[in-house]
């Protein structure tokens, strides 16, 4: 970084100096002539466009990203509880429990904490479950196709966890913001003061252009917070799935936990 700072210092201060200096001898022009603030602007309008780009397909890339974990858990804890059928029935049933557990617990707690780029600790009560539930399937065969399972969950689970977190810097979108103020107060200053209906509604309309895809950047760097966010449909499928299996392989016992995923004996 500071490389970069010494180097833009010495470059402003060679322009000033070859301005100074050079000019005189390479141009025969007045000195009062050059370009004028106008024939700036341009490229400054250039480069904010650029700049809003790249950062919203940065955004828009870590969204896709928590998309895609969700719904890959989802189909992992899904495959979880299809495969604890070829599991003995206690440990079936434990498993199955367990996921229902898990399902609400990460809809009803993690959800909400991630809008705010934090996780919840309730999910993992679950997945210990599940691991400890496994030690006693240990030398049978479905044992690997359990833990390949929960292994898959658990690392769509980070993935999510990881892609909850906002992927762009506060201080780049301070830098854009100010960016896109320096470049509306640009273009205001060389519109004319009279005769400027046309000039004013294009300002305007490029000022909106840019604040709208500033706000974009922001709402989607945030994938579980805002009004452009994922929801938890995928993972409500999959406990709605594992709910129907459980009540159906064993009608009579009671889910380990409360509606939101809170054990009952904790």
């Amino acid at each position: 970084m500071i490389l970069v700072i010494v180097v833009a210092v010495l470059a402003l201060l060679a322009g000033l100096a070859a301005n100074r200096f050079l000019r005189p001898r390479l141009l025969s022009e007045d000195d009062d002539s050059g370009m004028a603030v106008k024939d700036l602007v341009g490229p400054l309008l250039t480069l904010t466009v650029l700049l809003l780009a790249f950062v919203l397909v940065t955004a828009n890339g870590s969204y896709g990203k928590a998309e895609v974990s969700s719904r890959g858990e989802a189909r992992a804890l899904d495959q979880l509880v299809e495969t604890a059928e070829y599991a003995p029935t206690a440990q079936r049933a434990e498993i199955q429990g367990a996921a229902v557990c898990y399902a609400r617990a990460v809809r009803t707690q993690e959800w909400p904490a991630m809008a705010d780029g934090h996780g919840s600790s309730a999910p993992s009560v679950w997945s210990t479950s599940f691991r400890r539930t496994f030690r006693a399937l240990e030398g049978k065969s479905v044992f690997g196709m359990l833990v390949a399972a929960d292994n898959k969950r658990s690392d769509e689970r980070e993935e999510r966890l990881t892609q909850a977190t906002a992927s762009i810097p506060s201080a780049i979108l301070w830098f854009l913001l100010a960016t896109l103020a320096i470049t509306v107060i640009a273009l205001g200053t060389c519109i004319p003061r009279r005769n400027n209906r046309g000039q004013l509604i294009t300002l305007v309309v490029i000022t909106a252009l840019l604040t709208t895809t500033l706000c974009i950047i922001r709402d989607v760097d945030r994938p579980f917070g805002g009004i452009i966010n994922v929801t938890p449909t995928a993972i409500a499928d999959a406990e709605h799935e594992a709910t129907r299996d459980f009540t159906a392989n064993h009608p009579t016992t009671e889910l380990p936990c409360t509606a939101n995923g809170n054990s009952r004996t904790a």
